[in-house]
């Protein structure tokens, strides 16, 4: 039995924009975050009218992503069932500052952070590692409710990029090349125990334009 998943990354936040470090910290939609999340009811409207349907739409319980999920569930009718379990990754410390301020606050944590070891968890947040299997190991019951079954799960970059290594077998100290979008919708098929990308990365809704989720690198970092 298969269920197929729409990984839909939250829409743009302010901080977003300036590329700030948001972790758990509670950051609304911005404006245009908040267009892009009409933009996206209006897609799943469109598709339900042409056969679509959904089972059901999970969402980070942090308000970044509720925002962006609760206008297609309107739209659709439906309920937000919420896991804090698609919650992005814990910075700890590094929250609220971009990279050039983590680089002078916290230098030594700057560098074992710029060396990819999935092992290295920021002051007071979660490691790499640990947050790629809290991320799956709340992925299975959502995958085990709805076998057979279409889903939404709205979240966020890190969340997707766990999903994408996962699928692809792609090891946590890989540099990513591969884009997660804000509003992205991003498919995947779950099927004993394994994760198949069907799509990766679609904005159409969004005249296919959208940034990035990464950060800036410290001039110090810069060779």
């Amino acid at each position: 039995m298969t269920t197929q998943i729409l990984f839909i990354r939250h829409g743009e936040t302010d901080w977003n924009r300036i590329k700030r470090i948001q972790g758990h910290i509670d950051i609304p939609l911005a404006a245009s975050g908040i267009a892009q999340a009409q933009r996206l009811a209006a897609r799943f409207a469109r598709e339900t009218d042409e056969g679509a349907h959904l089972d059901a739409i999970y969402s980070s319980d942090l308000q970044r992503a509720q925002q962006t999920a609760q206008p297609f569930a309107d739209v659709l009718g439906m309920s937000l069932v919420l896991s804090e379990g698609l919650r992005e990754r814990s910075f700890g410390a590094f929250q609220g500052h971009d990279s050039e301020e983590i680089a002078q606050r916290f230098p030594d944590e700057y560098a074992q952070w710029q060396t990819r070891d999935p092992g290295f968890a920021p002051p007071d947040g979660e490691s790499q590692r640990v947050f790629y299997h809290r991320v799956l190991h709340a992925l299975e019951p959502i995958v085990a409710a709805h076998p057979n079954g279409r889903i939404a799960c709205v979240a966020h970059g890190g969340v997707l990029d766990c999903v994408y290594r996962f699928a692809h077998g792609i090891a946590l100290d890989a540099p990513r090349d591969y884009p997660l979008l804000n509003t992205s919708v991003n498919v995947v098929d779950f099927s004993d125990g394994r994760a198949t990308v069907v799509s990766w990365a679609d904005v159409a809704h969004l005249d296919g334009h959208s940034d990035d989720d990464g950060f800036h690198k410290s001039p110090q970092a810069r060779r």
